[in-house]
């Protein structure tokens, strides 16, 4: 199987099997790209082929292959703080201790940071980086490698993400999304920049619409003051967080529409019905508004004020 199951990078993919087949392993990789672009796929791929003990490694069908992609496998640790945006240097510095007691079964014992490292983070991980345990293998993610200490980026064995060939992220969507028609797949393939990740998400959220945004697209649509102020009520009393996914899903229909009405492709329905009733200085002027509302709730604003601003700037 090897690195078969990553789909595009054929050159790395090429030479972490060749270092791999000659030993060579490293103690340190950074896997970089941007969000849904693959980095853990590769890093559960890379962990299985270092502790695999099959031919081809990783064969993804032994009992180590398939507990490494299962999480749970007891010498490859995730190292995540979600309370927090970076991983706290008293995580680190927990795990730093951790990687000097010995792998319980393998030859290695790996680590694997999702999650950024702040400054105070990376420095408590540099003095690992410098004298590492010789079974210590430690994988670090991330979406901006320039936000790495030079010291930590100079020590690592750098894997970078790659988009996909065009043709080869669409045969997967269409794979995944088969009742998608061909411009919603385009759209996604383009607007993802030719990650799979990302391109995924959009078609799912086009999948999954809120009666609230249904109803606030018909509103816009057919200008029914009424029918907005009657949706927009009935969002007043919601959680901000609740709200401000609501409002992406709006900002980004009406992005879309803004698309379609210059020809370009859109991943939803809804954008093409909306460019269909309005004009692209109407969408923009919408679009606008969508996106001061998102900041005012971002600020602290309540939602019955920000539901309030929006059936006032878009009742026309």
């Amino acid at each position: 199987m090897g690195f078969d199951t990553l789909l595009g990078n054929e050159r790395l993919k090429d030479n972490l099997s060749s270092s791999l087949q000659k030993g060579r392993i490293s103690h340190f990789y950074l896997i970089s790209g941007p969000a849904g672009s693959g980095k853990r796929t590769l890093a559960r791929l890379l962990s299985a082929a270092i502790l695999c003990r099959e031919g081809q490694s990783p064969c993804l069908r032994c009992g180590i292959c398939r507990r490494v992609q299962e999480g749970n496998h007891p010498d490859v640790i995730t190292v995540e703080d979600p309370e927090h945006k970076n991983v706290s240097v008293k995580l680190v510095r927990q795990y730093r201790d951790d990687a000097f007691i010995r792998p319980n079964e393998s030859d290695h014992k790996i680590y694997l940071f999702p999650q950024d490292l702040g400054l105070e983070g990376q420095n408590a991980l540099l003095k690992l980086l410098e004298e590492p345990p010789p079974y210590g293998v430690f994988i670090l993610l991330t979406e901006n490698p320039e936000k790495l200490l030079p010291t930590v980026r100079s020590r690592c064995t750098e894997l970078k993400m790659q988009a996909l060939p065009r043709n080869v992220l669409l045969e997967q969507l269409a794979k995944d999304f088969p009742k998608a028609d061909r411009e919603e797949l385009q759209a996604a393939a383009e607007r993802s920049g030719g990650f799979l990740g990302q391109a995924r998400q959009m078609l799912a959220d086009g999948s999954e619409t809120l009666p609230q945004t249904e109803s606030f697209v018909r509103a816009m649509a057919q200008k029914d003051a009424l029918e907005l102020t009657v949706t927009l009520v009935s969002m007043e009393k919601w959680k901000r967080e609740a709200l401000i996914d609501a409002l992406d899903s709006w900002i980004a229909i009406t992005e879309g529409a803004l698309a379609s009405r210059v020809g370009g492709a859109t991943v939803y329905a809804l954008s093409r019905n909306l460019a269909a009733a309005r004009t692209s200085p109407e969408l923009l002027d919408a679009l606008l508004h969508l996106k001061k509302a998102r900041e005012y709730a971002l600020s602290n604003v309540s939602p019955a004020a920000i539901c309030g601003y929006l059936q006032w700037q878009l009742r026309s």
